[in-house]
This record gives structure tokens, sequence and C-alpha cells, in this order.
């Protein structure tokens, strides 16, 4: 429904679900995209763009079938877009003619795209009549038939030999909901029978985790404003506790969060430590994201705007007792949460990523006490990111060792490289984490 109640046609949503996807196309963020569409079209749009982004590969395939040439953007996105929607009946979110017939109206009621609604048409009622030889034939293309990049394609199979296709397939479904429930409000079983008496059904993940069987709005969950739980997936929920497990000190805590915003680990931190936590982002914007998420929280850390690779702009001489590095990655862990990733990404990325992550290990060292820890995160699962950039490190570090960690988590119903003993945290994201210890003199 619109702002004046009124039901909003399927065309509408459809122009807008294009709009986004040729944003995406042009280098811009779904999550961006999305947030120029109306607020009344924008809940609909977002789980169409979502869909479309799961089955891109799968449509440029067939469109490339049904027109060689490239028809203008703003044409071939809304041709993709109902292609995406369309092309395998058991999860299309609409019959096929309904979407064909929606797209085609689409494409009339645009500037944009007027003057090639009869193309349109022409290559959607083609579609519906040859569907079947259509996909089966696009199935030879692994572009299509994984809805990835080629060159993503390839780095997973290089990667992990044994796991690609379940890595590839488990990113075209749908995460679930993980919500960390703030120690210092509740626990785990107490918000699980909360969440029950709401009549809503859910299971633990982890010591602090619990996951929804049907996703919710946040803010209509309960104890939300009062700051019992945090949206967090189960994977990354492990970084606080990996880092303050067993680690000593006299006094309190001095910790580091580097690249911390939005602020999710950093309030974890708060929630399971009484010691001084330090937040550090380089982007203003998202530092105003850490405030609020520690403020509905109850919690306070020392959060500062600064490139934390720059130490002498920010330090202030004391060394820490702990820190958690999230650093910049790929984010190829998390496709399922943001489908626009693999779309967005270049090959040419990884590199200049696993360079920045070099360069913050490396500064970051140096503001570690001896005999204290640092626990290098990444939400990826590519090993240049992971493992490769660890083996470096330790390396070039003798006076550094790896302890027990968790390494690669793969987002393949729980399946585990290395998994954690007794591991139960259930379904989660792609995740790497290297616990590393800075050795006494």
């Amino acid at each position: 429904m619109d702002a004046s109640g009124q039901k909003i046609p399927l065309w509408r949503q459809l122009q807008a679900v294009a709009a986004v996807l040729q944003n995406v196309r042009s280098g811009m963020s779904a999550t961006a995209a999305l947030d120029g569409v109306m607020a009344d079209l924008r809940p609909g749009v977002q789980a169409l763009v979502f869909h479309a982004l799961r089955s891109l590969g799968r449509a440029e395939a067939l469109r490339q079938l049904l027109a060689p040439r490239t028809p203008p953007p703003h044409a071939d996105a809304l041709l993709c877009t109902a292609l995406a929607l369309a092309w395998r009946d058991q999860d299309a979110p609409y019959e096929a003619f309904t979407l064909v017939n929606q797209t085609v109206e689409a494409a009339k009621r645009s500037a944009a795209t007027a003057p090639q609604a009869r193309f349109i048409n022409a290559c959607l009622r083609r579609f519906l009549r040859e569907r079947d030889t259509l996909v089966q034939r696009t199935d030879q293309n692994p572009v299509a038939l994984w809805n990835h990049p080629a060159w993503w394609i390839k780095r997973i199979q290089k990667d992990w030999p044994g796991q690609w296709q379940s890595i590839l397939a488990a990113n075209n479904r749908h995460a679930p909901m993980t919500l960390r429930v703030n120690c210092r409000r509740s626990s785990a079983a107490l918000y699980l029978q909360a969440l029950k008496e709401a009549g809503l059904n859910a299971n633990a993940a982890g010591c602090s985790g619990v996951t929804l069987e049907q996703a919710k709005p946040v803010p209509a969950l309960p104890g939300f404003a009062e700051g019992v739980f945090s949206v967090q997936d189960a994977a990354a929920q492990l970084a606080a506790p990996l880092l303050l497990s067993g680690l000593a000190a006299t006094g309190a805590l001095q910790i580091l969060d580097a690249c911390a915003a939005p602020g999710g680990k950093t309030a974890h931190l708060l929630e399971i430590t009484d010691g001084s936590v330090t937040a550090l982002d380089v982007d203003p914007a998202r530092c105003e994201r850490i405030h609020q998420t520690l403020q509905r929280l109850g919690l306070h850390a020392k959060v500062l705007v600064a490139d934390a690779a720059k130490v002498s702009s920010w330090w202030g001489g004391q060394l820490f007792d702990a820190i958690l590095l999230d650093a910049p990655c790929s984010a190829s862990g998390i496709v399922r949460r943001h489908p626009d990733v693999r779309w967005l990404r270049r090959e040419s990325d990884i590199a200049q990523l696993v360079a920045i992550q070099a360069r913050l290990l490396k500064a970051l060292w140096q503001v570690l006490k001896p005999g204290g820890r640092l626990l290098y995160c990444t939400c990826s699962v590519f090993r240049a990111e992971g493992e490769n950039q660890i083996e470096t490190f330790l390396a070039h570090n003798t006076e550094s060792s790896l302890l027990a960690s968790p390494g690669h988590l793969l987002p393949v119903d729980g399946v585990n490289v290395d998994p954690v003993p007794d591991n139960a945290i259930g379904d989660h994201d792609g995740f790497y984490y290297a616990l590393l210890e800075k050795r006494k003199a």
C-alpha cells in the first residue's frame, strides 16, 4: 500500500527494481540505491531486488539468447529484471505471465523505456514460449548456473576444491536472522522464552545468539528499544569471546576495535567485559552509527574518526591489551545478505584489499602490548584475505604466534574447515578468524 492506502501496482515496483539494478551495474551498492526508492515502495522493491540479484547471471545469459545485441541500459535492466524473477517457477514471486505483462506495462509507462516496449514484449513472449529450452541452453554457462561472476567461481574452485559448489549454492540462499542477546540485560534462554511468549519461534545459536525461524522487522521484536538484543550473524558473534577469553591483565583491559563501524563488535566487547574500549573508523557517518548502537544498548566507548593505519594521528601512547581488527575485505562471505557484492566486486579488488589488510596488521601490531592479543578477522571466504594473509604476517613477524583459532568458516550449513570445538552456532556467514599473540621479550 502507498501513503494513501492504495495498492501499489506491480509495474511500479518493477520500474524501481530495474532502476536499482541499473545503479548496481554502475557501481552503486544496492543499499544506497534502495535509499533512493520511495518509502512506500521500498519494502517490496528490496525483496524483488535481492531476488533479481541472486539470479542475475541466469537473467543475463537468457537475455543474450533473446537479444544478442545489448539493448539500451534502461531497457536491458528492465528486461533482465523480468527474466531474473520469472525464469524458475518454484521460487518466482509471481506467475511468469503476470511478470511479463507487468514488465511490459512498466516499459510503456516510462519515457526511458517506452521506445523499447515492443522489443521487451517480443523478447518476453518468446521467453514464455521457449522457457524450458532457453533455460536448458544457459545451464552450460557457469555464470548462469551459479549466479556469480566467472572470476569469482574460479577463485572459489581454486581455494575450496572440495566445497566450492556448496559455497556458491549457499550464497544464493536467504540468510537467517540471528540476534545477539545483551548479557547485561538478559540471556539467550530468557530471550528465547520472551520470543515464545510473543508467538515467535527461534533456536539457540552459540552462547548468546538466537536464530529466528522467520525474519521479522527488528523494531517489532521484544526488547529492541530497551537494548536487549542486536542483530548479528552467528559467525560474527565469535569475535569478542575469541579475543577476550583467557586474556589476563592487571587492571581493566585496554581494548581497541579498529575499523569498528557500525559498532556491533564494539558493543559485544563491552557487553562481556568491563575494560576500556576505543573504537576507530575512518568514516564520520559510520562513526555516528557506532554512537547510536552504543546508546541504544546503554554502553560507552571512546569513538574516534581516524584511519587505523595512520597510528600517529590517533594513538595516545598507551599500548593495548587486545586489538580487534575486522579488516576491510571483499565481503565474499556475506553475499547471502548482500547479493549485490558479487556483481560490484572486480577481480583486481582482491589484491588491493589484501594490501590494505597487510598495512593495517603492520600498523596495529606496533600498538599491541607484549603478551597481548590481536584478532584478525574478515567476512571473506577467499584464502588470500584469510590464511594466506596470516601466513605472510607470521613469516615476517617472528615475535608473533598463532593461537587456537577457527580459521575459515564457510557458509555451507555449518560445515567448517577448522571447526570450533563443540561449535553449535548453526547456519552462519562466511568468516575468517586468526588470533595472534605478541610474545613477551
